[in-house]
């Protein structure tokens, strides 16, 4: 076997088991909705962000994540809100304390990929947020970033393709072997979530009100429907 077939073989198997399955994570911070879907046995982490936590009450922040991070046993990301690294580094510490599954959400900023880098350095698991190029994902790959999240819809809203920017970050990603995994976000309908499964996209965080549409479909009430009434013929 030459050098060329070797290498092309290996990343073929390198692909193949990278991407076992597609992975679902639920995008909110409501518990209800996270204990619903946790229920289907198809989620395998959550993320949050400030906007999501404040919509919710009752709870405070750190006493939220550390709930939903119960809940479910896969990443739960939770959002810094500092705007210089030093203050993200000391944050993302105290978060990273909360549960063993906990990874900061750091935005894409120059202060958010210096502080990536150093949290790599300390063992915390980071989700860079707010990426909408192949240019600011291949940053945070360089960072070390554990999870990218392109915002799907966000990009749609500029004029672009979302598609073509999501191939463009994981062509990027497989080219040279990163060890991040993309987060299609901004998940505005069942659409982006194929589209994110079609190109091999590693995770899709998706809205509660978007995972409930997937389940539906006329024909699928339709066939129950018949299904039923023949069984209630049946007995009689």
């Amino acid at each position: 076997m030459t050098r060329g077939i070797l290498i092309t073989t290996m990343l073929v198997y390198y692909k193949f088991f990278r991407r076992i399955f597609m992975k679902f994570f639920i995008d909110t911070a409501n518990l209800e909705e996270i204990r619903k879907a946790n229920s289907w046995g198809i989620i395998d982490g959550v993320t949050t962000n400030p906007s999501l936590v404040a919509k919710e009450s009752g709870l405070s922040f750190e006493a939220m994540i550390k709930k939903i991070c119960l809940i479910v046993n896969g990443p739960v990301s939770a959002e810094v809100v500092s705007l210089e690294a030093a203050g993200m580094v000391r944050e993302a510490k105290k978060l990273a304390k909360l549960a063993k599954n906990v990874v900061v959400k750091v935005p894409l900023t120059p202060e958010g990929i210096k502080a990536t880098a150093a949290l790599k350095k300390l063992g915390i698991k980071t989700n860079v947020t707010l990426v909408f190029n192949a240019q600011q994902a291949l940053l945070a790959a360089k960072a070390g970033a554990t999870f990218i999240s392109p915002f799907l819809g966000r990009i749609d809203d500029t004029g672009y393709d979302s598609s073509l920017v999501l191939e463009e970050i994981l062509t990027i990603i497989d080219n040279y072997q990163f060890k991040s995994e993309v987060i299609a976000a901004s998940i505005r309908s069942t659409n982006h979530i194929k589209i994110a499964a079609l190109l091999g996209c590693h995770i899709a965080t998706v809205p509660y009100a978007v995972l409930e549409q997937m389940f539906v479909h006329p024909k699928t009430d339709e066939g129950l429907k018949k299904f039923l009434a023949d069984w209630e013929k049946a007995k009689k």
